[in-house]
């Protein structure tokens, strides 16, 4: 064989001809000539949490590949992010608590600082430019539970493991991220923990290996995905699989020191492809490939939506079965999950539907319609309680979870639907989760939607029930159907459904932690 030799200098013209013009003429940092990178933004946007989320990128796709030890809450992770640059980047943030070794930006190694609780600030080794691809590998490790944020943790530690499940944020504690709903990606979580242990997550399970004492659980979900709604349950469970009529798996997982609520967990969330099915007639197609939930033995009150397989506290059942209680988690797939909020301040779209979802299953099992409960809430809250001074539209961050959000945001639904009548009332339903699936909205977004199904003005209606600081005047008519209900003096009858839907109305009351001072 001949090798035929190029002088240094031709050999440099022919690799010339080889480049991209525009690369071959790009100036220092890889950026075109005349153009400069600046930082993203240390926060999204939001004003309820102006540090959440951050500017400068979207993100497409987490790689989690992590290990945890139980005994010691010691989770090691390697985070890789697939994400796209909105702008010439100098800089950017990622929002993270635990202890960082080393970050890589395009397979080089970045440089990078902690700033406050939970920014971290990661400088590439040259700026990257607007519309490219960017994929940053994080290294880290930590005890979760040793993290506070604000005096707050979204880590819970149980006699057997941990679980990260929290709003408005939580995964500050187990995984860098762009960490607002307005950032959705899609998510593999690959968990290696001892055996006989397991780790419960988001989506499907993919494959559960075993190697030299240590089991791997790897679970893949493949819709989009808003940070606060990725989970991740390490313990010993009790796992139940099954299909629904519609053939989706679901999986359910249960602690196995339950003690005297596991019956009662049981027998609720047991009823999910049930109650899933249901929600097909109401809100449309289920958005995502599976379903679930689960129950780890943590002390906290409350559940969460988390995406596909929601978090359940065992004391959402202490006093009995509440199948009002996963109602209300599945109703948030359509509204919370699938269609997510723009802003914090847009929580009505999530919790007033799913709050009616629960008032609907009243009306479909017979205990009490909805409009039945709307009276019900409507007469037994009075005019100076102050329920009525909160705004469901936008309650501020401190009153983010409160009740009247909750049932003054029901109320609101069910204004729309006598306003509207059934037939557009339930195409606006099942409309809306179909228009904006996997996507994100405001409430505004909802009303112009609203009115243009309907063909009726709503502004007023929606100012009326979601805005105004006061209890609202109703319909003569109204006045006149909850005389006769309950006679010219008395409150109208409890409905039969009240006390299972009341008992959940800390189902999302996460103490001090929500409305965080750090956000």
């Amino acid at each position: 064989m001949h090798r035929r030799l190029i002088a240094p200098s031709a050999l440099a013209a022919s690799l010339l001809l080889t480049i991209p013009a525009s690369a071959a003429t790009r100036g220092a940092g890889g950026l075109p000539p005349g153009e400069h990178s600046t930082p993203g933004a240390p926060g999204i946007g939001d004003p309820y949490y102006p540090a959440s989320g951050n500017g400068g990128y979207d993100v497409s796709h987490y790689d989690l590949r992590l290990k945890y030890q139980p005994k010691t809450d010691l989770l090691e992770g390697t985070a890789t992010i697939l994400a796209t640059t909105k702008q010439n980047l100098s800089r950017f943030n990622l929002d993270f608590g635990l202890k960082v070794s080393e970050v890589r930006v395009n397979g080089k190694k970045a440089t990078y600082l902690k700033e406050g609780d939970q920014e971290l600030v990661v400088t590439p080794a040259s700026p990257v430019e607007k519309n490219k691809t960017l994929v940053v590998v994080v290294r880290y490790a930590g005890k979760p539970s040793e993290l506070k944020i604000g005096g707050y943790t979204a880590w819970h530690r149980t006699p057997d493991g941990g679980v990260a499940a929290q709003e408005p944020d939580s995964a500050v504690w187990w995984f860098p991220s762009n960490d607002h709903p307005l950032d959705k990606a899609t998510y593999d979580v690959s968990v290696s923990v001892p055996d006989g242990t397991q780790a419960i997550s988001n989506g499907v399970l993919q494959s559960q290996s075993s190697k030299i004492g240590w089991t791997r659980f790897a679970w893949r979900s493949n819709k989009p995905q808003a940070s606060y709604l990725a989970t991740l349950a390490v313990g010993k469970f009790d796992i139940t699989t099954d299909k629904t009529e519609s053939g989706l798996p679901v999986l359910n997982a249960y602690s196995k020191d339950l003690g005297d609520n596991a019956g009662a967990a049981r027998t609720s969330i047991e009823r999910t492809g049930e109650v899933a099915d249901w929600l097909t007639e109401v809100f449309g197609p289920y958005p995502f490939n599976a379903l679930g939930g689960y129950v780890p033995n943590v002390t906290s009150g409350y559940a969460l939506e988390t995406q596909t397989r929601p978090f359940y506290s065992p004391r959402q059942f202490a006093n009995g079965s509440n199948v009002s209680v996963v109602v209300h988690e599945l109703a948030h797939q359509w509204y919370g999950d699938s269609v997510s909020v723009k802003g914090w301040k847009d929580i009505w779209i999530n919790e007033g539907f799913a709050r009616y979802s629960q008032w609907l299953w009243s009306e479909k099992e017979g205990e009490g319609t909805a409009q039945e409960l709307a009276d019900y809430v409507y007469e037994t809250r009075a005019a100076d309680d102050p329920f009525w001074t909160v705004k469901p539209g936008d309650p501020g961050a401190d009153k983010q979870f409160d009740i009247a959000v909750y049932d003054r945001g029901a109320l609101a639904v069910q204004a729309l639907r006598n306003e509207v009548g059934e037939e557009d009332f339930s195409r606006i339903l099942k409309g809306w989760t179909a228009k904006y699936a996997y996507g994100n909205a405001n409430v505004g977004d909802f009303v112009k939607y609203a009115e243009k199904v309907s063909g009726k003005p709503l502004a007023e209606l929606f100012d009326t029930w979601l805005y105004e600081p006061s209890k609202p005047a109703v319909p003569a008519a109204a006045d006149a159907r909850i005389a006769r209900a309950s006679g010219a003096d008395a409150k109208p009858a409890q409905p039969k459904s009240w006390k299972k839907i009341a008992a959940t109305n800390s189902v999302h009351d996460h103490g001090k932690g929500h409305g965080h001072g750090h956000r």
